[in-house]
């Protein structure tokens, strides 16, 4: 007996426009700092593109390096930062880009317009022509693999061990409430294709610098509890990635630190950048809708694990976020205890 479809109410427009894009050159972005839903995702359309035989010539582009955790999930799929590769005359598709700005401004300026959008945060305004946005599914990676599945598209090796990455990632190892008997079914799927867990796990959580541990470290250090000790916040400093010798994207998880922590509802990460500030917010149930709380920073994500970036002098920063944050609870009746 056949399974039931995935995607049944998207695959025909979907399939309608990969059609489109028959002979044409096309560039897969994802967002800026790309974690592995991002990553997993444009590895995985970048090579199902490819193996098709409508003559497509599919690259991966990002305003951002790939984290090094992340880069033996890539293997030999066509990859470039932006400013490498002259992208006239290609035509671009987003995935998992919450909105436009998450692309960085000048790469999202390179194209007139964006054909096509794959994405599963609640808060995307549906900003390309084609749009495949699916806020319930865990992971970009889990609409672009059913899809796939569906429509029976060629998924290789590679391909399914990047998109098996972007679901495992973003349900934090299938511990998060966006998991489903779907994300599973996926993950089982993606396997005969070829991915391999447990070399997934190895190089995704056995395989940390020390340098991360030192960061760690001074994040744990930072922890502070507020709102009746149901809110931690920490935060990491450039003092901190200099005396650690880590660098920014051996950030990823360790919000989840503040978040674990009995009694707390809501882990933030506030990290200083280049350019200002950025913040992450994790919460441990979805009515906490931290999504809600990014907005007004203008960011966005799930109402689970949102993100943030601001120009802001870091006491300014601070005080607004948490000013926000006691806002939100408290028009959700819960009411914190200053």
């Amino acid at each position: 007996m056949s399974r039931p479809e995935f995607y049944p109410d998207l695959k025909t427009e979907f399939l309608a426009t990969l059609e489109a894009l028959r002979g044409k050159k096309v560039a897969v972005i994802g967002h800026m700092r790309p974690d592995g839903d991002c990553i997993g995702s444009i590895v995985g359309l970048v090579r199902v593109l490819n193996t098709m035989d409508y003559g497509i010539e599919a690259i991966g582009v990002n305003r951002d390096l790939t984290p090094k955790v992340l880069q033996n999930f890539v293997g030999d799929t066509p990859f470039h930062l932006y400013g490498e590769v002259d992208l006239n005359g290609y035509e671009a598709i987003a995935v998992d880009c919450a909105d436009e700005r998450r692309m960085s401004g000048k790469l999202r300026d390179s194209f007139d317009t964006i054909l096509m959008n794959v994405d599963h945060h609640i808060s995307n305004p549906a900003y390309a022509t084609h749009n495949f946005v699916v806020p319930h599914a865990s992971a970009t990676a889990e609409i672009l693999a059913g899809l796939f599945l569906d429509l029976d598209l060629e998924i290789d090796a590679v391909a399914a061990q990047a998109l098996y990455v972007g679901i495992v990632t973003d349900t934090g190892q299938f511990r998060f409430a966006s998991t489903t008997p779907t994300t599973f079914e996926i993950a089982c799927q993606l396997c005969g294709k070829g991915a391999e867990p447990a070399k997934a796990a190895f190089d995704l959580y056995e395989n940390e610098s020390f340098n991360k541990l030192g960061l760690l470290q001074h994040f744990l250090a930072s922890l502070e509890l507020h709102f009746g000790d149901r809110v931690c916040l920490g935060t990491l400093l450039k003092s901190d990635f200099e005396a650690t010798g880590a660098h920014s994207d051996e950030t990823e998880g360790l919000v989840d630190y503040a978040r674990a922590i009995e009694g707390v509802e809501i882990g933030v990460l506030i990290e200083e950048r280049h350019d200002g500030f950025k913040a992450s917010l994790r919460a441990k149930e979805p009515v906490y809708a931290v999504h809600e709380i990014a907005q007004q920073f203008n960011g966005g994500g799930h109402a689970c694990a949102a993100g943030l970036n601001v120009n802001m002098a870091y006491d300014d920063f601070r005080t607004a976020l948490l000013s926000a944050i006691d806002t939100h609870l408290a028009n959700l009746n819960l009411t914190p205890v200053s």
